[in-house]
């Protein structure tokens, strides 16, 4: 028999506050229709004074819990992927920890940016197949509009804020492709593009900094590299492009979503979107698509999914898993 880590729960958390596109028409030089033709995106949601990544995070996660039928006492481990923590330190998942009355285990963060969750689950993943945790609550959490530039249209009209959870739990499969849970990871980086996305602030300069982005680089790179570490994963898992049920992409911009799915060979209808509603929430997206996705009657238990996702670093790299 062969361990898998299977998904167990999902849930996410969106502030109250939405942001339509009409909202920043009234500040910069922009339009509804100028962000829907270039993004996709018609609306986001930012968080409120006070309310915090860590707040985000616990809402996500208690609903994940809910899904699946479980407590904080049933959690062996929390990894939390984000790039906007409440403080430079502690993390901020043990802040959710704290907050879950989770008292045993332990937790972490992950800062791999837009990428983020996609590295989260892979090492979720390795801890339940090495025996470290039997239960992993994974968590992608973002408070984004606290690093825009408000004066930059080419950036503060695509990020929002969110979160979404799941909890993966150790179950035996039979050690084939049809087996419930993570099939295969597939992770990269290459620190040579730090300058096409990245936050001008942290330690070195004394500020928490805005965001900075080269849109068409990015937009280049993401294009070629999310195929293909989507084709890699599917390859480690023995699987081709014809297997896959759904993906569900790092929701980013709607014409990178269409490129990577026609580049993997795979209809629209069979792509789970959500930009329209969220815009780009970073590391939150996946598990915010995962749940919306699973709420909509989307994704159903034997679905195979191909999650994938780039970000600064540049960062990159998919997960294939069967719900």
């Amino acid at each position: 028999m062969t361990i898998r880590a299977v998904v167990r729960g999902v849930g996410h958390y969106l502030p109250e506050r939405v942001v339509p596109n009409s909202e920043f028409e009234k500040t910069i030089e922009t339009s509804d229709e100028w962000i829907r033709t270039r993004s996709g995106i018609e609306r986001r949601h930012f968080a409120a004074e006070g309310e915090n990544t860590s707040d985000l995070a616990t809402r996500a996660a208690e609903a994940a819990l809910a899904d699946a039928g479980m407590t904080a006492d049933d959690i062996d481990a929390i990894i939390l992927a984000t790039s906007t923590a409440d403080l430079t330190f502690p993390s901020a998942a043990t802040m959710v920890q704290a907050r879950l009355g989770m008292t045993r285990g332990f937790a972490f963060d992950v800062q791999a940016v837009c990428a983020g969750f996609v590295f989260a689950l892979a090492n979720a993943n390795a801890l339940i197949l090495s025996g470290q945790a039997r239960r992993v609550m994974v968590i992608g959490a973002e408070t984004f509009s606290r690093l825009m530039d408000w004066t930059d249209r080419g950036t503060c009209v695509l990020f929002g804020d969110g979160a979404g959870a799941l909890v993966l739990e150790a179950q035996e499969g039979a050690g084939t492709t049809a087996d419930r849970g993570i099939l295969a990871t597939d992770l990269h980086s290459d620190g040579r593009h730090r300058d096409i996305l990245y936050v001008d602030g942290g330690t070195s300069t004394g500020t928490t900094g805005h965001l900075r982005m080269e849109g068409k680089e990015v937009f280049r790179h993401a294009i070629e590299k999310l195929a293909e570490t989507a084709h890699s994963a599917l390859d480690r898992a023995g699987l081709t492009g014809a297997d896959v049920d759904w993906i569900v992409p790092h929701q980013a911009n709607i014409r990178i979503i269409e490129g990577t799915a026609k580049r993997m060979q795979v209809p629209m209808d069979r792509v789970v979107v959500t930009v329209q509603d969220h815009g780009n929430t970073s590391a939150a997206s996946i598990p915010l698509a995962l749940s919306v996705g699973k709420a909509r009657g989307q994704i159903k238990t034997g679905d195979l999914i191909v999650t994938e996702a780039i970000g600064g670093g540049l960062a990159w790299g998919a997960v294939v898993l069967r719900w």
